[in-house]
């Protein structure tokens, strides 16, 4: 089977000064990602994680390599892609229902067909704020709402116009606990049911373990990917998996790798690596 993303041999030097200096913010990243896959990507600040992101979305080019997604080779920014990020950015003078239709208005298909179509759009966009828990505040405006609501409402912005690969930098990071266990489950359920590919930037280890089929640890800066993690957890998955003995073995194991990155990575490029059994360690 091809892979859905792939990402060959890229680097990527922000300007060409930087390139002419081999100064890199990331390098030598090799990564296939099978349709309908979930990946996460963890590792320290500033080692190349948003970065992969504007690559994968096609905001930056590689200065060497090149990066596949959906079969064809990325150049510019991508439609079949959804984003969202830590803050939910919604437009305060739109109510929910009204923010979640935005991709509608202005990605093809559908802005076309959006004055034609807008009841049946409005009722696309209902349905799946329903999904998510927040039924009775699709006319709210986002100021009325708490922060996990909104972050709710702005992944299904993200998903409104059924995006092939939904990209997530750091979602959930600015809620408290409880709330990012329930975007978690809501998350998860939404991947099931229609099967988008994924990737995950995170710093939150547990939420890379819960949510993925795959996690890849970052280097320092620049970035590398050095450890790959297959998640043998079985789905679906519940929150009381989150306090089982296989979960947080597998939670210490990248937060070792994460700390081999910090001491090691960067300097020799090597790690103080135990668990080549569950994990294999790129070079």
């Amino acid at each position: 089977m091809s892979a859905f993303v792939d990402f060959h041999n890229v680097w990527l030097a922000y300007n060409d000064e930087l390139l002419a200096a081999g100064q890199f913010a990331v390098e030598d990243i090799n990564l296939k990602v099978g349709e309908g896959e979930f990946i996460a990507i963890v590792g320290p600040s500033g080692c190349g994680k948003s970065t992969f992101m504007k690559l994968a979305t096609g905001l930056k080019r590689p200065s060497k390599g090149t990066v596949i997604i959906g079969g064809q080779e990325v150049t510019g920014p991508l439609k079949i892609t959804g984003m969202a990020f830590q803050a939910p950015s919604l437009l305060p003078w739109r109510t929910t229902v009204q923010n979640v239709m935005l991709p509608l208005e202005i990605v093809e298909p559908y802005r076309s067909s959006f004055k034609q179509k807008r009841a049946e759009y409005e009722d696309k966009a209902r349905r799946l704020l329903q999904s998510v828990g927040l039924a009775g505040y699709e006319d709210k405006f986002p100021w009325q709402l708490s922060g996990g609501m909104q972050q709710r409402a702005s992944i299904c912005r993200a998903l409104v116009h059924e995006p092939k690969l939904l990209l997530l930098d750091e979602p959930f990071g600015a809620l408290d606990a409880f709330t990012r266990e329930e975007l978690w489950c809501a998350l998860r359920d939404l991947q099931a049911a229609q099967k988008f590919n994924v990737i995950l930037v995170t710093h939150d280890l547990r939420e890379s373990v819960f949510l993925a089929d795959t996690v890849y640890v970052m280097s320092k800066s620049p970035g590398r990917m050095v450890v790959r993690r297959e998640i043998d957890l079985p789905r679906p998955r519940d929150l009381e998996i989150t306090y089982t003995p296989q979960f947080t073995d597998i939670v210490h194991e990248l937060r070792g790798h994460i700390g081999a990155v910090r001491n090691h990575f960067g300097s020799n490029g090597h790690s103080n690596n135990s668990h080549k059994a569950t994990a294999e360690v790129l070079k």
